[in-house]
């Protein structure tokens, strides 16, 4: 009987626990459930988790045990994982090597840049990078620059197998060296005195060739994405060159605005790069670019240090950076790794991490599916309750003040910013959004008009989910309007 005891009350607890579940399944608002109806979205197909901080019980859970797609929704639970398992001032670093004998600012050797994975090394961030090597006193480098990124143990697939958009930078994968998402950002600005479009690329590079056909309207602005037709056409030969050609209506009226495309392979977009900044503070560079690794035992000529994790989750969770969620993730797998190993990471070691962290905080979740730990993905899966809970549990944690303030505000600022704006529930939420094809959620903190705190999620995974967004907007209202 002793032996049983346990079993019977973990049985108990979880029939509890269900049936508390279940009884509050029927009271969903009018409000939204009238939304859902003109959405033409089932019932069956969302799950809703509403529960105040402090609570015991939940506010409103509707279908909550179901495990749903959350899309980028899923980036909280890396995040805070992420500020945990590694901590708010944890850092990447990148180490840079002399492979040759140093005289008087002369490198007689290659140059190599071995990455660890830092998600946030931007044009900025790079500038700064080769700003700390010249200030060694090195100036010229005779041989070539090695690439080495044999810290990921990741295999590299085809980036437009997600959606079909392979030039699309969220597409791109996780890369120990990745230097500014290998994006390239074309710049729109209209001239209505000449009636011409200007398209100016940034970073400027010898790899990229433009083509502007680009027609400025007068019409409504409208969706302008879908007004441009990309062409990308890669040159024949291994020498990175991509010419662009850009088509289509562009209107005044949408004033200057920035495409960002993903064009080049990632040697020869850090190579081209690299020996642009390098010329341009002083240094002289002529040589190729190759992947190697660093021989073992040297110590390196400097090593550059990211902003830190409190920082970098601003940008992932406010705006939703699916790349940088994904470095992320696989920093997660350092922690299964012994001190002062060489081995590298990889997604099963991520999985692993994830899952023990959550067994430390007696937090089981036997639904959840976690892919790359970005959301873009059609495998990931959590149910409403747990990624409730999981919210409950970053509140009463020490990292909730860098937890909470990653998220993007109602009304002011990510992709919240022009959502509840104007309205009393502006200021008042800390959210993530979440969208693909067929999914869309929300979860996060809000405010009421009673100063009450409340947990919320809503996931809605359905073919007509691109039109829940006035059922998530009634729910977030709902909650902040309740007595």
């Amino acid at each position: 009987m002793v032996t049983l005891k346990p079993r019977l009350t973990a049985i108990l607890a979880f029939l509890f626990a269900i049936t508390t579940l279940s009884a509050w399944s029927a009271d969903i608002p009018d409000a939204i459930r009238h939304a859902l109806k003109q959405a033409e979205i089932p019932e069956a197909a969302i799950g809703i988790y509403v529960k105040d901080v402090n609570g015991k019980q939940p506010i409103l859970a509707v279908n909550s045990d179901i495990a749903l797609n959350p899309a980028s929704v899923m980036k909280l639970v890396t995040t805070y994982a992420g500020l945990e398992l590694l901590g708010p001032a944890y850092t990447w670093r990148t180490e840079i090597y002399a492979l040759g004998k140093v005289e008087n600012g002369i490198l007689r050797g290659d140059l190599a840049i071995k990455g660890y994975g830092d998600p946030n090394l931007n044009l900025e961030n790079f500038w700064l990078l080769v700003r700390q090597i010249r200030q060694t006193g090195l100036k010229e480098i005779t041989g070539d620059l090695i690439l080495d990124t044999s810290y990921y143990n990741v295999a590299v697939g085809d980036p437009g197998a997600f959606d079909g958009d392979r030039y699309k930078t969220y597409n791109i994968f996780p890369e120990a060296v990745l230097v500014n998402y290998r994006a390239s950002a074309l710049h729109l600005i209209p001239h209505p005195e000449n009636n011409t479009v200007r398209v100016v690329a940034d970073p400027a590079s010898e790899l990229l060739e433009l083509k502007n056909n680009l027609k400025l309207t007068r019409g409504n602005c409208g969706d302008w994405r879908n007004q441009l037709h990309i062409d990308v056409r890669k040159h024949e030969g291994n020498n990175g060159r991509v010419t662009v050609v850009l088509s289509g209506n562009y209107a005044i009226q949408c004033g200057q605005n920035t495409y960002h495309l993903s064009l080049h392979e990632s040697s020869d977009y850090v190579h081209d790069l690299f020996k642009k900044l390098w010329v341009q503070q002083g240094g002289s560079f002529r040589g190729s670019v190759r992947s190697g690794g660093v021989p073992n035992g040297i110590a390196p000529l400097r090593v550059y240090y990211s902003p830190s994790l409190a920082d970098i989750i601003r940008g992932i969770n406010k705006f939703s950076n699916n790349v940088a969620a994904r470095q992320l993730y696989l920093a997660l797998g350092e922690t299964t790794i012994p001190p002062n190993s060489n081995a590298s990471v990889s997604l099963d070691q991520s999985d692993i991490a994830i899952r023990q962290w959550l067994f430390s905080k007696r937090l089981s979740f036997p639904d959840l599916v976690v892919e790359n730990g970005s959301g873009l993905s059609r495998k990931e899966r959590i149910s409403a309750y747990h990624m409730g809970e999981l919210l409950m549990a970053a509140f009463h944690s020490p990292v909730m003040p860098e937890f909470v303030s990653s998220l993007a505000i109602a009304g002011v600022d990510g992709t919240m910013r022009n959502r509840f704006r104007g309205t009393l529930v502006a200021g008042k939420a800390h959210l993530k959004t979440g969208t693909l094809n067929e999914v869309m959620a929300i979860a996060g903190y809000l405010l009421d008009h009673k100063d009450r705190r409340v947990v919320v999620v809503f996931f809605v995974n359905h073919p007509q989910a691109g039109s829940a967004r006035l059922a998530i907007d009634a729910l977030i209202r709902w909650i902040y309007e309740r007595s």
